[in-house]
């Protein structure tokens, strides 16, 4: 009888002891397993890719942003032959552009053309690109924003989950509102301004003594018609396409800023694609660039004319100069939260 209690006693440890050995097995594999990354799931060979593309404005002819999302579905769709089907969502649909650029940061949104300013909340170098009268013409902007200094830009976005693949064109803009034509800087004073949510544009318009109102861009339109602010600041296709001369007097030529506006892609979206798919992205990125830049340009100067149809009061400043001299404490005030290194390489690339 004893003589089987110490049978029974041994296979009982035996046993324990294969139990531990296989245990622990089992947890150097997780432990393992959880220093991998995970890859991202390619498509699935000959399996249509379906891209989810976003901005904030309308699908309108003219509209910069459309003209931007438009030109790069039809280059990448055909460069792919198809493979690639690119899904637009216009108007916000997805929510405002900080919901967009977060959204392209996890990955529920594929891609987008975002405006530069709300950026800057996410990645604060880009700031730089929204500091008042920098560039002196879009030549100058293009030079900067295609050479290195703008690729050394966009590279800081895949800190974010974000590959960013270059700047098209919002174009300059320009202040409209229901109170007075802007001819000197004293003429924006006490006039409520609604600015993007963004410290430059809400310092810019403070040094010149507005009342700037930071506001999400789907409730714009609706505020000033009820006269809650007075005017905005935005592109002239932005103000025809949106139909602001319907809600807006004066239209005042102060090219205070120029807007890029930026291609981004979720990186989490880049490393699934295929590498020849990746390779058209960003071959029909760069080719759409200068056809909507060239388009805009073209625009602009058709929608000047119908603007002034439409009834808006449009003038020219009296002295680009004046504003710049009154706005450039920002420079210096914005140098610890942009980086002087950044500054330093911004203005050496503008000569």
């Amino acid at each position: 009888m004893w003589e089987g209690y110490g049978v029974l006693k041994q296979q009982k440890a035996s046993f324990r002891l294969v139990l531990m050995v296989a245990l622990l097995a089992i947890g150097l594999l997780m432990a393992a397993c959880g220093k991998q990354e995970a890859k991202p799931a390619a498509p699935a060979a000959g399996q249509k890719i379906t891209l989810k593309f976003y901005w904030t404005t309308v699908d309108g002819e003219k509209d910069p942003y459309a003209i931007s999302a438009r030109t790069f579905k039809e280059l990448v769709e055909k460069k792919t032959q198809g493979k690639v089907d690119v899904k637009l969502y216009p108007n916000s649909q997805l929510g405002g552009e900080r919901d967009a650029i977060e959204g392209i940061s996890l990955g529920t949104i594929d891609m987008g053309v975002i405006t530069n300013a709300p950026i800057s909340g996410f990645v604060p170098q880009f700031q730089i690109l929204d500091l008042p009268f920098i560039f002196k013409d879009a030549a100058q902007a293009y030079k900067v924003l295609d050479g290195e200094f703008g690729k050394s830009l966009l590279k800081r976005l895949e800190a974010r989950g974000i590959i960013g693949l270059g700047f098209s064109e919002g174009g300059f803009r320009h202040m409209l509102n229901n109170v007075r034509p802007i001819k000197t800087p004293d003429d924006v004073k006490g006039i409520k301004f609604r600015v993007m949510e963004n410290p430059t544009y809400i310092g810019m318009f403070k040094a010149l003594g507005s009342n700037p109102t930071p506001m999400a861009w789907g409730e714009t339109f609706t505020a000033v018609q009820q006269k809650t602010i007075d005017g905005l600041e935005i592109p002239i296709p932005v103000i025809y396409q949106n139909k602001y001369f319907e809600v807006t007097k004066y239209l005042s030529l102060t090219n205070h800023t120029y807007s890029p506006l930026i291609f981004m892609i979720s990186k989490k979206t880049w490393d699934k694609l295929p590498a020849d798919v990746q390779k058209a992205v960003a071959d029909s990125v760069t080719e759409a660039i200068p056809l909507q830049r060239a388009k805009n340009a073209k625009n602009i100067e058709e929608l000047m004319k119908e603007l002034k149809t439409k009834g808006m009061a449009i003038n020219p400043v009296d002295s680009p100069d004046a504003f710049k001299e009154k706005v450039k404490p920002l420079y210096k005030e914005f140098e610890g939260k942009i980086g002087k290194d950044v500054m330093d390489a911004f203005f050496a690339a503008t000569k």
